[in-house]
């Protein structure tokens, strides 16, 4: 089985840059985006052709902002839409699909923003979401991907001395990562590759960010513990272009 997750950074752009055809090599059974930008209730989504696919979507009620989005061949069992708290859903951030034997969550996690206008936020974020997952995982074992947002060891972005008090890379969003994967979840990623360098998911647009590989590892597969036999591989894809980010894939038996 195999799963994609990517922030497109605007779905209606990655459209007109070969997203089709990224869609169709990397051949997902279940396809998550992050960061649709666009409105689903009022048809922007209209005429997203994805045969064999069911569409689920979730949208900010802001315009061209956030919102997520999955696309499952099987269908699942049921899904969610948001934390089911008031606070945290006005932004398109979480869907949950429930199939036979295991949660998907496909989440896009808010952004500290320069200057950190929204740490406090995002503290609160962590620990409501971290609770809504070791609810499912009480159920049943959990598959969580998306764009979370941060950068969790120093490995995981091109300069970590220089981006410590930048969101993304704060000590208060490192130690909420490290407070997740305590709570009985791994990263698969980082897993499979201890000790990899110069594996990242996202890069600047400024500074040709892309071409040097100055880039962040912020898009993330995280499993509950449990599932980690069944993982047969965990993938960043960065020649695939169209967004700041590059997709990132989970691999299961």
């Amino acid at each position: 089985m195999k799963l994609i997750s990517w922030n497109v950074n605007g779905l209606r752009a990655c459209l007109k840059k070969d997203f089709m055809e990224s869609f169709q090599a990397l051949d997902a059974d279940i396809f998550c985006l992050q960061e649709t930008k666009l409105q689903h209730h009022a048809g922007q989504a209209d005429g997203i052709e994805l045969p064999g696919y069911h569409q689920f979507w979730n949208s900010a009620e802001k315009k061209g902002y956030s919102g997520v989005a999955v696309f499952t061949k099987e269908e699942p069992l049921s899904v969610t839409y948001g934390l089911n708290i008031e606070e945290h859903d006005h932004e398109g951030r979480v869907i949950t699909a429930e199939y036979p034997d295991f949660f998907l969550v496909c989440c896009y996690t808010p952004n500290s923003q320069d200057g950190l206008k929204r740490l406090d936020y995002r503290m609160t974020w962590e620990d409501a979401f971290r609770a809504y997952l070791q609810k499912l995982d009480e159920t049943k074992p959990v598959i969580l991907c998306g764009d979370l947002n941060v950068a969790h060891n120093e490995i995981d972005l091109k300069n970590p001395k220089t981006n410590r008090k930048n969101a993304g890379f704060t000590d208060e969003e490192r130690a909420k990562m490290t407070e997740l994967l305590g709570a009985g979840f791994t990263d698969t990623f980082r897993a499979l590759h201890p000790d990899l360098e110069g594996a990242y998911s996202w890069w600047s647009y400024r500074f040709q960010a892309r071409a040097k590989n100055a880039g962040w590892r912020i898009d993330y597969f995280i499993v509950s513990n449990r599932l980690m036999e069944r993982v047969t591989d965990a993938k960043i894809y960065p020649d695939i272009l169209g967004s700041d980010h590059c997709p990132v894939g989970l691999e299961l038996k």
